[in-house]
């Protein structure tokens, strides 16, 4: 157990780059992007075939997100000046990018067991391997038994490069072309009248949201060992959950805390479905359906949480205008409180 839900904060970490680009265009932009689950897939089939043919793994991740940037940059296209549904052009370019991403993989599936990966240039440096032993030596020592984590680099390795880009997403939200993005998102009439183009800047947030998507999707694909066709199914709804949770269990006061958010519920969303399969009755096969019942649970648990404290503080409001105004609870003092008034 203590191994899976280590492997689980591991996935979540690269999952956490995923959706700090749903959070970008649902959160930021206001618009719901579909693309999500084509543009993971096309970011792991770029980087595959990429690495497959003999090209370095950084330059392969790095075309992978390029390619994710200009998917993104097609919907906001569509939409824009297409004149399309928000929700339309996502699903068409969704669509769209499955039949590209077989185009570029050539077939379903590559695996990628024996090429060189970042993550196994990671584990190959020797200095590295004194720490892992170190670290699993401290494993032991504190009773989670057998088995060890393989390596412990690769979490370290996706830590630094998830906070670099959150700290990157971070500055990019409060330059000026930033606050342009988070304004078009929120009135995009008002934007409009201090002469900006809110096209322009639709169409460079579903870009960037898409290049994240693709990154995660490319690093997915490397820690996996393999890239398929249908490892994007369902993406967005994970991506959502992520952001949902951890709005809800962190808060949303500051751009820095909200990101930071979204990568917490990036990886309390992997704890949990990792927790949840241990379940007896439940199976592999249900993850999809967990994934619905944490989005349902994300969203409900919030109003209701919401609505018990406004009452709380209505009640608490009341409690005080009684007895500033000498009412008592049992309603005696109404009566001569309103005569009083009247008079």
């Amino acid at each position: 157990m203590p191994t899976a839900i280590f492997a689980s904060f591991e996935a979540g970490i690269i999952y956490a780059i995923m959706a700090l680009g749903v959070y970008l265009s649902f959160r930021i932009l206001d618009f719901p992007d579909l693309t999500v689950d084509g543009s993971f897939v096309t970011g792991a089939a770029v980087a595959a075939t990429m690495m497959v043919s003999g090209v370095h793994p950084l330059i392969s991740t790095v075309t992978a997100m390029v390619v994710g940037f200009v998917a993104g940059c097609f919907t906001g296209v569509l939409h824009t000046f297409g004149k399309i549904n928000a929700l339309l052009s996502g699903i068409l370019m969704m669509i769209a990018l499955y039949s590209i991403n077989l185009r570029i993989m050539g077939k379903s599936n590559v695996p990628l067991l024996n090429e060189e990966t970042l993550f196994s240039q990671v584990e190959g440096i020797s200095m590295f391997a004194s720490i892992d032993r170190a670290l699993n030596n401290f494993w032991l020592a504190i009773g989670l038994g057998e088995p060890v984590p393989r390596t412990w680099m690769v979490l370290f390795f996706m830590i630094v490069v998830t906070f670099l880009i959150k700290v990157a997403l971070d500055y990019f939200l409060k330059t000026e072309v930033g606050l342009a993005l988070r304004a078009t998102g929120d009135n995009q009439r008002m934007i409009r009248s201090f002469s900006a183009n809110t096209n322009v800047f639709i169409i460079l947030g579903l870009g960037l949201s898409n290049a994240l998507v693709a990154l995660s999707g490319a690093l997915i694909a490397q820690y996996s060992g393999f890239a398929d066709v249908g490892m994007g199914i369902g993406m967005i709804i994970i991506g959502l959950a992520s952001v949902i949770i951890g709005e809800a269990i962190f808060g949303t006061k500051t751009i820095v805390r909200t990101t930071l958010a979204v990568i917490g519920g990036a990886i309390i969303y992997r704890l949990v479905v990792t927790i949840a399969l241990r379940v007896d009755f439940l199976e592999t096969g249900d993850m999809k359906f967990i994934t619905a019942a944490i989005v349902i649970l994300a969203l409900i648990l919030p109003r209701i949480m919401g609505s018990y404290k406004e009452k709380k503080r209505k009640a608490t409001r009341q409690a005080e205008w009684n007895r500033t105004n000498g009412v008592t609870s049992d309603g005696k003092g109404e009566h001569h409180a309103a005569v009083k008034s009247n008079s």
